[in-house]
């Protein structure tokens, strides 16, 4: 692992994120699990160790400095992306990873107890179906649906200015946002060319679900 531990400490310094060396570990140690449990749970077509650090890890940190509030929610994690990593950089922020694939959410659940990750909670759940108690200060999502159709199934699950954030590859048409203040946040990760970004979507009063 030390190849992947030198392009993820590369990477966390490229993208100005300091991590102590428990952290850094954990890190790595999620991707052992992964590699372990892809062979028989099919959670990533990423086969490669070192593509993991790229493709999931940096991915998935290169977002933090736009998580607002302390409560959570990764909508589809899938294998707990972004969730695992973001929860593992902010320790004190309490994250709910969702997802409709029962085989995915018990993988994240026992990534969970062997990082001793004690911020995560994992629901298994469409997300239409879903009614928390409480509502989330930022839901985020990564190559989850279209725009239109995130924020019609997650509108409200959102706290009263509350944020959605949308990881994209290309930069998404904007125009059906009408109902919602949007930024496209251009987002640079370490050892990816293709192309990312970030919508930051804040609902307007006439688009939130009661």
């Amino acid at each position: 692992m030390e190849t992947c531990k030198k392009i993820l400490t590369s990477g966390l310094e490229s993208l100005n994120l300091s991590l102590s060396e428990y952290q850094i570990e954990q890190l790595l140690d999620f991707i052992k699990l992964l590699e372990k449990w892809n062979k028989a749970y099919n959670l990533t077509a990423i086969r490669d160790r070192e593509a993991m650090v790229s493709l999931h890890l940096l991915d998935s940190l290169a977002i933090a400095p736009y998580i607002e509030g302390k409560k959570i929610i990764d909508i589809g994690t899938g294998a707990g992306l972004p969730g695992i990593p973001l929860a593992i950089y902010f320790p004190d922020i309490e994250f709910t990873l969702l997802d409709s694939n029962a085989k995915k959410t018990r993988f994240v659940q026992q990534a969970i107890l062997e990082l001793k990750l004690k911020n995560v909670s994992v629901c298994h759940s469409r997300v239409e179906q879903f009614h928390p108690e409480n509502n989330f200060d930022t839901v985020i999502t990564r190559a989850f649906a279209s725009l239109s159709d995130i924020v019609e199934w997650t509108a409200h699950l959102l706290s009263k200015n509350g944020v959605l954030l949308a990881m994209k590859g290309q930069s998404p048409d904007l125009l059906i946002m009408e109902s919602a203040k949007t930024t496209l946040i251009p987002v640079n990760v370490p050892g990816i060319s293709a192309e990312r970004c970030l919508v930051k979507i804040q609902l307007t009063k006439e688009s939130e679900v009661s």
